[in-house]
């Protein structure tokens, strides 16, 4: 394995860190309560630019983009954040370095290690592609996406997976609905699967509320497995060659002690929820930090450092692992995450912010589930998910504390918060960007040699063809 990608990751991440301490160094670090009421829908541009970059340079000039990314992504980043910094100073630097410390640095550190821990996981025997085998796979993925996180789950999962249907000839739809199933929609059942889920539970949402979104959960799935099957099985019956034939290999795991390590990363991530407000915060920059969520990262980076220490060389290179899809993640998340600042602050400003119209038209459960999902699909859908949280909180109980405000919801409204958590779960699968894990899938599938559609082709060929009418139908079901 190159270890070259390793450093620049670590590369990436010591930059962020390095550009929020020089910006904190030069420009004090108040903090930012009223900036998304003063900031105009033009400082959303960067966010569009790196979104626009992401669609269009693989497609109109795919080397470039390969070799140039990152230098892609740093100057959107930059684009944003020098404007951001003469125009506002103390307030856009406390944004920044809030976004890294706070959000972006654990993001990539949880990924980071599930992803290493995964890799050292290699599944071997008899496993062919045909559309029981792959129907199974895909219902495994997302039952254990809301025990393992859809990041862990779909790690797991999607080299046994590619591996079974190397020899057929169509694969781009099975990552799709891969993404689909596994990356999303099976992350819905407990604040472990999902980011939003997760945040919600760090609010005061009970830890087994989210089981009231199975029903929604069940029947998107069921759909989707149907499509996929009925999909995988015309193909299958088009293909050329035929499966090859069973060697007489039982199914074995190579490396199952990282099982260990990713049921250690699970424990850091439900721990620092239980413990996040007994063990008090510590001040980094300006920015609060919850002890429990320091301590959760330690854990997480040590949980991957013992899998690479401990996993023999060779089960990671018959798993075909490398570093290149979490470093092309770091890299487009690092500039993507402080691209939003201006788009979430906006949000988070409500009816005093320039998207007033839009939180002003919020109503109605299916409102929620639309607006709060649509802007799942583009932004990050864990702050997507608290805003239209607060929405609903502020439209049903105004002037009540937040704790009791959500057990009020959930008593008298409970409908409200189910459509919010269903869309910014389920709609995460819109995009590439929706949510971390369908780029990673997508980047390993490439590198296994399946030709993956653009962003804009994924939208138009999968998105809106089988996802946008099953939440239709999900809609009229449980959100009218």
């Amino acid at each position: 394995m190159d270890k070259r990608p390793l450093g620049r990751l670590l590369a990436a991440i010591a930059l962020g860190t390095l550009f929020a301490t020089t910006a904190w160094a030069s420009g004090g670090g108040e903090g930012g309560a009223g900036l998304g009421s003063e900031l105009a829908l033009y400082w959303g541009i960067p966010f569009v630019g790196i979104l626009l970059s992401i669609a269009l340079f693989p497609l109109l000039a795919p080397r470039f983009w390969h070799h140039h990314f990152g230098k892609v992504s740093a100057f959107w980043a930059l684009a944003l954040a020098v404007p951001f910094l003469v125009a506002y100073r103390g307030e856009a630097l406390h944004q920044i370095i809030e976004i890294y410390l706070a959000d972006y640095v654990p993001f990539i550190i949880l990924l980071w290690s599930l992803y290493t821990v995964a890799g050292g996981i290699l599944v071997t025997g008899s496993l062919a592609g045909t559309p029981l085998v792959n129907l199974l796979l895909l219902v495994v993925g997302t039952a254990i996406a809301s025990w393992v996180g859809t990041t862990g789950a779909a790690m797991l999962l999607i080299r046994p997976f590619l591996r079974a249907n190397t020899w057929r000839k169509r694969r781009t739809y099975q990552v799709v609905f891969f993404i689909f199933l596994v990356c999303n929609v099976g992350g819905a059942l407990t604040p472990l699967g999902d980011p939003p889920l997760f945040l919600g539970f760090l609010h005061g949402v009970p830890f087994f509320w989210t089981f009231k979104i199975l029903p929604p959960m069940l029947l998107v799935s069921a759909v989707l497995l149907t499509v996929f099957f009925l999909m995988d099985w015309y193909y299958y019956r088009k293909e050329e060659g035929r499966p090859p034939a069973p060697d007489g290999s039982k199914l074995r795991i190579e490396g199952g002690h990282n099982l260990l390590f990713l049921a250690g990363v699970v424990a850091g991530v439900l721990l620092s929820g239980v413990l996040h407000t007994r063990l008090g915060t510590v001040n980094l920059l300006g920015v609060t930090l919850s002890v429990a969520g320091v301590g959760r990262d330690v854990l997480l980076v040590a949980m991957g450092i013992l899998s690479l220490r401990t996993t023999r060389r060779a089960i990671r290179e018959r798993n075909e692992f490398t570093w290149f899809p979490i470093v092309e993640v770091a890299y487009l998340f690092a500039g993507i995450f402080v691209t939003m600042i201006p788009v979430l602050e906006i949000l988070k400003a409500g009816t005093q912010g320039h998207m007033a119209f839009l939180i002003e038209a919020v109503k109605e459960p299916l409102h929620y589930f639309w607006v709060t999902g649509g802007l799942s699909s583009f932004l990050d859908n864990a702050p997507t998910y608290l805003v239209f949280l607060n929405t609903a909180l502020g439209n049903f109980f105004p002037g009540v504390p937040e704790r009791q405000a959500i057990l009020n919801l959930i008593q008298h409204q409970q409908v409200y918060l189910e459509a919010v958590a269903a869309g910014a779960v389920f709609m995460g699968a819109n995009t590439y960007i929706g949510n971390a894990p369908n780029f990673m899938v997508r980047s390993i599938a490439e590198e296994a040699g399946v030709e993956m559609p653009s962003f804009f082709g994924y939208i138009l060929k999968y998105s809106l063809v089988f996802l946008v009418p099953t939440f239709v139908l999900v809609t009229l079901v449980f959100f009218r």
